[in-house]
């Protein structure tokens, strides 16, 4: 059985619409089109790349002031804990942990108490370094001091020896 075209009337004359076959240029894309599409794509991709490698380093950064805001706000109530009386601390200490262990593990709470203050989950890693392996300040130390007195932390900062974006030194944070 034979389909019927549709009749198609140019000035007064029907005609059957005859359907064709597209030609080859008529196909698809040319070669010249191909490339300029390539091209197009390179230029942007490549203008993609530094975004992207700086919005890597803005996280690394804003993970960086938020581990170092935590161990010092947890070093900030050992002391309050300290100078409240509420947890047993050394003498010549000035109400400071002895290092950042001691935050993790836990403290006596009270003199005669068998409850436990905990001030941190874990020591959390530097992003810019990997390592859990922070610089630590005493109060007898300079506060630009790249060394620790050993007796209590007063300050963390980051070892890693980069520069912010900011311009500002990673371990001056």
């Amino acid at each position: 059985m034979r389909t019927m075209l549709p009749k198609i009337s140019y000035r007064g004359r029907s005609r059957r619409r005859v359907h064709r076959r597209p030609s080859f240029s008529e196909a698809g894309m040319t070669l010249l089109e191909l490339i300029i599409a390539c091209a197009i794509l390179l230029i942007l991709s490549s203008a993609a790349l530094p975004i992207a490698k700086y919005t890597v380093i803005r996280q690394k950064e804003a993970e960086l002031r938020r581990d170092l805001r935590e161990m010092k706000d947890a070093i900030d109530r050992y002391k309050d804990a300290a100078d409240r009386n509420q947890i047993r601390v050394e003498i010549g200490s000035e109400g400071y942990p002895p290092d950042l262990e001691t935050l993790v593990k836990g403290v006596q709470l009270g003199a005669s108490s068998d409850r436990k203050i905990r001030f941190l989950r874990k020591v959390p890693v530097d992003p810019m370094t990997g390592q859990a392996d922070w610089g630590l300040r005493a109060v007898q130390d300079d506060p630009d001091s790249t060394s620790w007195g050993g007796k209590n932390v007063f300050d963390v900062y980051s070892k890693s020896m980069g520069t912010a974006l900011d311009g500002t030194k990673y371990s001056d944070w």
